[in-house]
């Protein structure tokens, strides 16, 4: 059984007892996290698609430590111009071990639960009309008509 699964905002296809380096994740060492967008499961070829996640799905892991990537050198240079620089960046990491999959039963998320009173709150409320801006009356002078195209001379050769 695998699953497809967007941890901080990347996707990855995990099975379980798999070890997994994800973006920096704000849990403690040692604690445990479950993932509640799931792209895809497979249970032994029997696929399930999300649109764009499986309702009641999750992936349960374990945080097991919080660390660096490795060094990766940035260098920009302009030919001819003299124009170097060097730049790095390590990118944080957090290693975590994935415990289970779970087609049905994993909680809800807030935003999942809020959403249908956020709705059905706009529905109840209309927002207000914007007013028209009043026409101009043609009581007083005319308006100023634009010119008439000059009308082409034709030649006249008898």
């Amino acid at each position: 059984m695998y699953a497809i699964v967007e941890i901080a905002g990347q996707q990855f296809k995990v099975s379980k007892d798999l070890k997994v380096y994800v973006h920096r994740l704000a849990n403690e060492e040692g604690s445990k996290v479950s993932f509640d967008k799931v792209l895809l499961l497979d249970d032994n070829g029997n696929i399930t698609l999300g649109a764009p996640a499986i309702e009641g799905a999750s992936v349960e892991a374990k945080v097991l430590s919080h660390l660096k990537g490795d060094k990766v050198i940035v260098f920009k240079k302009k030919r001819r111009k003299g124009f170097k620089k060097r730049n790095g960046h390590r990118q944080y990491l957090t290693q975590i071990v994935i415990e289970g999959i779970s087609a049905t039963g994993g909680k809800k998320s807030a935003k999942a639960e809020t959403a249908p009173k956020a709705i059905a709150a706009t529905e109840e409320v209309e927002a207000p009309k914007k007013a028209k801006a009043p026409k101009a009356d043609n009581t007083g002078e005319a308006a100023p008509k634009k010119a008439a195209p000059k009308a082409k001379k034709e030649d006249t050769q008898e």
